[in-house]
């Protein structure tokens, strides 16, 4: 889990790089119905800054679990500011949108894929959030009210049929039509001083 943890943070830590993927798509202005949204937020790391080797550019972070090492390539280049008694936070969210789109499919199905990665400025302390947005169009292809199911298609042809929650999402909604889902994560690692 140590391990991990340190692969986890130096990822995070380290300048990456972003990647943008689209693909062209065609609605005729869609009207959402309605729109069910989920959101989790998990904290995969919590520790305090024990000691900070300049000469080898290591950290010792300390929490409830143990101790774990790190150490800093010269891509974090903020390490000066490091200090013994820092704080390190690497969390993780992840959002699920999904919107029922009361458009007709052009037989368009897409799949665009976005990463932004964030960095701290010159002069901070080390911080980095990488966010990924993943937006589908898939075409209906099978509605079952009674047991409020509904079968999708998406951009690999795959067709698969999830539960719908709320029937009422389902009152207007007719194979042929489209849906929209967009999955958005993220994950932060930063280093703060603590507030006295």
């Amino acid at each position: 889990m140590k391990h991990a943890q340190i692969a986890l943070l130096s990822a995070l830590l380290a300048t990456g790089s972003s990647l943008s993927v689209a693909q062209t798509q065609t609605t005729d202005k869609p009207m959402v119905i309605d729109a069910a949204v989920t959101s989790n937020r998990y904290q995969l790391y919590e520790g305090d800054v024990t000691n900070v080797d300049k000469k080898t550019r290591t950290i010792t972070f300390k929490n409830k679990e143990g101790e774990s090492k790190f150490v800093a390539g010269p891509e974090i280049t903020n390490f000066p500011q490091i200090k013994k008694g820092d704080h390190l936070n690497v969390s993780y969210e992840l959002a699920v949108a999904i919107e029922l789109i009361k458009t007709k499919s052009t037989g368009i199905r897409s799949k665009v894929e976005t990463e932004s990665v964030t960095s701290s400025k010159a002069g901070e302390k080390p911080a980095e959030k990488i966010s990924n947005t993943t937006t589908i169009i898939a075409d209906i292809v099978g509605v079952d009210r009674d047991k409020k199911l509904v079968s999708v298609k998406g951009p690999s042809g795959k067709v698969t049929t999830v539960f719908v929650k709320n029937p009422n999402l389902l009152k207007d909604v007719a194979v042929g039509e489209q849906v929209k889902v967009v999955y958005s994560d993220a994950m932060a690692a930063s280093i703060t001083t603590p507030k006295k």
